[in-house]
């Protein structure tokens, strides 16, 4: 028998996803439930109101039983404040309240981060300067492909000079015999 029994795994399932529509009618349906519950609680009668919404026609049982409670809750929430030591509350600090003259501590990374940035910075000054010994080498290397260059420019020009030479004698020899 397959591991997992006769049901099998769920991975040779089909994968089902909800379309965008569906998503977008969700929303709405979420936020006009809100504004709905919203108008129901400004008034004094909110009691009366989830009774009536309960017995509507067509409304299910589970969102209606959900909407009672979410109601209730709301209502006594809005009159008794409850302080769990447990939970940490997210203070939010005022404009007033921030000190901007105060200097920002950096993280370890951020710390690393800016020091390695100026080690780049100092490097790539020394290298341009040329002290740098990765800079000795390209500069080096490049007298050399100098050199290489002009020796080689200097051979064509000879070259091309005796050829020029040699075609000259040729011609002239082709003169003489001509006359």
């Amino acid at each position: 028998m397959p591991k997992g029994g006769k049901r099998g795994s769920h991975k040779g399932r089909m994968r089902t996803y909800t379309s965008p529509e569906e998503i977008d009618a969700q929303m709405k349906e979420e936020k006009e439930r809100k504004k709905q519950e919203q108008e129901e609680g400004d008034f004094e009668g909110a009691a009366q109101n989830d009774t009536a919404a309960a017995k509507l026609p067509g409304s299910g049982s589970e969102d209606s039983d959900d909407d009672s409670a979410e109601r209730r809750r709301a209502g006594v929430e809005g009159l008794i404040e409850i302080d769990n030591p447990n939970r940490v509350a997210q203070k939010s600090k005022k404009v007033t309240q921030i000190e901007i003259e105060e200097p920002r501590q950096l993280s370890r990374r951020e710390r690393e981060e800016i020091e390695k940035q100026k080690a780049k910075e100092r490097y790539m000054k020394m290298h341009l300067a040329g002290k740098t010994d990765q800079a000795k080498a390209d500069l080096a290397r490049l007298a050399i492909i100098r050199k290489q260059r002009e020796e080689a420019a200097r051979k064509k020009e000879e070259e091309k000079k005796a050829k020029e030479a040699a075609a000259a004698a040729a011609r002239g020899v082709n003169s003489l015999s001509l006359k």
